[in-house]
């Protein structure tokens, strides 16, 4: 059995076919489902998917790309549904220097708003990291309950991340033709230090690259990391399993 560690199932690309989502997700053996809520729409839309779906877990944050339109409104939404123990993490948040969308101190701003709220409410951190790994590593190095989502960057970084005894996610990205640096540092990080992910809608993992990405395309994801160690998929299905329910603690 699998469990998708980050998905945006109330996003707008997805919330209108959520349920026939959720049976292909089950149809290829995956049974939990981290829904990634990023806004006041998609947290209500995941607070009642999951009063319908037990088997599917809501946490939440502003992007880093979004804080300057949105941070402030959202965060109180965040705030509360952690009080009320309806987050089982806060995320994703983080720094993104690639696209600039937000200025780089509104995205250090909230960072620490969200690391200070994970640790008053006692729940890991899913981080978003793209081209800020040096900034990300100064501020949350005292964080230890953390998973860098969708991973990308270069081996150096994950050992320091590895140092910092956080998980690494893996998405579809290590699928694609050109992602063999990606696929020598899944083939270096141990197994019990990876999650799996789809990151649905987007990075559809081959041979479903180009489509709408989705829950039970997950397997895809685990038969590459399987073929670069060298080991079963069924092996990968387990400890990655084993990693995502001790980190979240379902």
């Amino acid at each position: 059995m699998f469990i998708d560690t980050h998905a945006h199932l109330t996003s707008d690309t997805l919330v209108n076919d959520t349920q026939q989502i959720l049976v292909r997700a089950q149809a290829s053996n995956v049974h939990k489902i981290v829904n990634i809520c990023t806004d006041e729409k998609s947290l209500k839309a995941g607070l009642f998917l999951r009063e319908e779906n037990p088997w599917v877990f809501n946490t939440a944050a502003t992007t880093p790309h979004d804080v300057e339109k949105e941070g402030e409104s959202f965060f109180p939404f965040v705030e509360q549904a952690a009080y009320h123990k309806q987050l089982i993490a806060i995320g994703e948040t983080g720094l993104d220097y690639h696209y600039h969308l937000s200025p780089k101190q509104m995205q250090k701003k909230y960072l620490e708003r969200y690391l200070i709220l994970s640790r008053k409410m006692d729940l890991p951190v899913i981080f978003h990291c793209r081209d800020a790994f040096a900034d990300l590593f100064a501020i949350a190095s005292e964080m230890s309950a953390a998973v860098l989502h969708c991973f990308t960057g270069n081996l150096e970084e994950a050992k320091k991340a590895l140092e910092l005894g956080w998980y690494l996610s893996i998405s579809g990205i290590v699928t694609f033709t050109k992602s063999q640096a990606l696929q020598e540092i899944v083939k270096y990080v141990p197994l019990e230090r990876l999650f799996i992910e789809t990151d649905a809608p987007y990075l559809a993992p081959v041979p479903y690259r180009g489509k709408v990405n989705e829950p039970g395309f997950l397997p895809e994801i685990a038969k590459m990391i399987a073929y670069v160690k060298q080991i079963s998929v069924e092996e990968v299905a387990r400890k990655t399993k084993e990693n995502a329910e001790k980190f979240f603690r379902f």
